[in-house]
């Protein structure tokens, strides 16, 4: 089954050499420097991961992550290197980041770490109850709902609720829930995790 790639850079040389490198892999590419373009060949669907950079000129690329989070792999390109900055980007839903310059064949392999994860996400348990229904949780609709309500999360609370919900009682430390998560150990982002477990429970 063929893969395809939205590469949504506003640098031609990058978006080039990025396109290049992915084509190399047997992945179909789609470039295109505009956010306004972006979201439009992303609404038309055929897309199985985005990457994209937080810099564009017309849409910010915060704008699109949190559009369509959840909805498909996003892997973030920037040239922003703190810490917050990369703690930003995966609550906004990413599931990788990468600051510039950075390697292109660095790149192409999370890419593909990130396809491996979507593609070995379980399709056989859509749709999960607990509390004797009270909590339900879609997976193919990305929906949770407490005794009938939908219940509004951001993609950071929906992918520790799935992971938590996967093992009902068991006690995960901060690391193993980021390495779930993010499919990486990153430590910065550990000392969010508190934060976002309060939310849940309070949601």
């Amino acid at each position: 089954m063929s893969v395809t790639v939205l590469v949504v850079e506003d640098e031609v040389k990058i978006r080039d050499l990025v396109r290049r490198y992915l084509e190399r892999e047997d992945l179909a590419v789609v470039t295109t420097g505009s956010g306004a373009e972006a979201m439009s060949i992303l609404e038309r669907g055929g897309i199985d991961l985005l990457v994209l950079d937080l810099n564009l000129p017309d849409v910010a690329g915060e704008t699109i992550a949190a559009e369509f989070a959840g909805r498909l792999p996003i892997v973030m390109l920037t040239a922003k290197s703190g810490e917050a900055d990369r703690i930003h980007g995966l609550e906004l839903g990413a599931d990788d980041y990468l600051t510039k310059p950075f390697s292109p064949r660095e790149l192409v392999l999370r890419v593909q770490a990130v396809l491996r994860r979507s593609a070995a996400s379980p399709v056989d348990t859509s749709v999960s109850s607990f509390g004797g229904g009270q909590l339900v949780i879609d997976e193919v609709r990305h929906e949770a709902t407490v005794s009938g309500t939908v219940v509004e999360l951001t993609p950071t609370e929906w992918s520790l609720l799935t992971v938590l919900a996967s093992s009902p009682g068991r006690v995960f430390s901060r690391s193993e829930l980021v390495n779930r998560v993010r499919g990486y150990e990153f430590d910065g982002y550990e000392r969010t995790v508190d934060s976002h477990i309060k939310d849940l429970r309070r949601k």
